[in-house]
């Protein structure tokens, strides 16, 4: 008898994780760090939360099914957000508005794959993509990155077979941190083209990358969207988290396809959740590029303090947008160590086990610190933490 396709899969680490210190008692000189998830912890700006509040009290349409690719103004403005930031042309009839970028994600590969194709991920992965991959009976092919944490464009073309049907790339990455360059997503870009593939390119944390301007030039190919599928979200950004809205820009043709996929799950995106996206981007790029701002800053910091863990053995291996990852020099895999630090130094970050094919040996050596959250002095108690604990 077969499995439920539930069963086919791992639980979710921020899941798993929370389980870990549910219950838990810390001691006042000692709270307990979280650096597990970096979704934002704040509400989004009074502009923003005022904007939500209007539409619900006087849109009626703010209650009601709305289109289930979205509703246009929203996809207007992000095509033209695209173009500019890209220097390309995107229409809106190539924007769809998600329940969520892992929504967004789910229908790509609905829209891609049948049960038992094949899709390549660089490791260490994103979980919720291996997730989805495992739920809907497509094998994920991983991917190992190289040096700088970056996936090898050779050694994608070696993985691929008769079944492959995408490559899938993050960048700014998740768990990495890394910003893959503009060459390399070009190089994969042209690998999948060449071999009849879709690249499907998450770019959740793009406003929180360190390069001004474009990160690449895929939106300016001849026919882009006959190899590219695009994912985004609107949560980091403008902090709606629990709103649930993300995007993908494809062809008419796939997002035909996905919108199949979508009205079975959630007949449309959130209309609060869309109200707050087009809000935020009418008026809130100046603000959100403080926040950039200060997400870069508390990266520098991560690179500025990590000497006194590098003198313990610690290695920095990557670092960018909302993470740093990390390798630990003990004999102890990371999963153990993880626990051991909840306990004896009341820090709760997920092991790099839990971005890896099970029994990997580089996951048990390392860490992903999601950094977002915790401010230059959290981040300086975090490594006073880490240089002092021994397992």
């Amino acid at each position: 008898m077969s499995l439920p396709r539930t069963q086919a899969t791992f639980v979710s680490p921020i899941v798993e994780s929370r389980r870990w210190v549910a219950g838990a008692a810390f001691p006042p000189d000692r709270p307990l760090l979280n650096v597990s998830q970096a979704a934002p912890a704040e509400a989004p700006p009074e502009g923003l939360r005022q904007a939500l509040a209007d539409a619900a009290l006087n849109d009626v349409s703010a209650h009601l099914y709305g289109p289930v690719l979205g509703n246009d103004p929203l996809r207007r403005a992000l095509a033209g957000q695209i173009s500019a930031h890209y220097r390309a042309d995107v229409q809106p009839a190539q924007v769809g508005i998600t329940s969520g970028c892992n929504q967004a994600f789910a229908a790509a590969i609905a829209s891609l794959c049948g049960e038992g194709d094949e899709v390549i991920i660089p490791v260490p992965w994103y979980f919720n993509h291996k997730m989805w991959l495992d739920m809907a009976g497509v094998t994920a092919v991983p991917l190992h990155v190289g040096e700088g944490m970056l996936p090898d464009v050779a050694a994608a073309e070696a993985l691929i077979t008769e079944r492959t049907r995408a490559i899938v790339l993050v960048t700014p990455n998740n768990p990495c941190g890394v910003e893959y360059p503009a060459g390399l997503v070009q190089a994969f870009f042209s690998l999948a083209r060449a071999r009849g593939l879709a690249l499907i390119v998450d770019e959740t944390y793009r406003d929180f990358d360190s390069r001004e301007g474009a990160p690449h030039g895929l939106f300016r190919m001849p026919e882009w969207d006959q190899t590219l599928i695009h994912l985004y979200s609107f949560s980091k950004a403008y902090r709606l988290t629990g709103h649930r809205v993300g995007a993908i820009a494809a062809s008419t043709d796939r997002l035909f396809e996905m919108e199949k996929f979508l009205d079975t799950v959630t007949i449309c995106p959130s209309q609060l959740g869309q109200a707050g996206a087009l809000w935020g981007i009418e008026n809130l790029q100046e603000w959100l590029g403080g926040e950039r701002q200060e997400i870069l800053d508390r990266r520098l910091a991560i690179e500025e303090g990590f000497p006194v863990l590098a003198a313990k053995g610690w290695k920095l291996l990557g670092c960018g947008a909302y993470f740093a990852y990390v390798e630990h020099p003990f004999d102890q895999p990371s999963e153990e160590i993880a626990r051991k630090l909840v306990t004896e130094a009341s820090v709760l970050m997920l092991p790099g086990s839990m971005f890896m094919p099970e029994g990997d040996p580089d996951g048990a050596r390392q860490f992903r610190i999601a950094f977002a959250n915790v401010d230059r002095a959290g981040i300086r108690t975090l490594f006073d933490r880490l240089a002092a604990f021994n397992p």
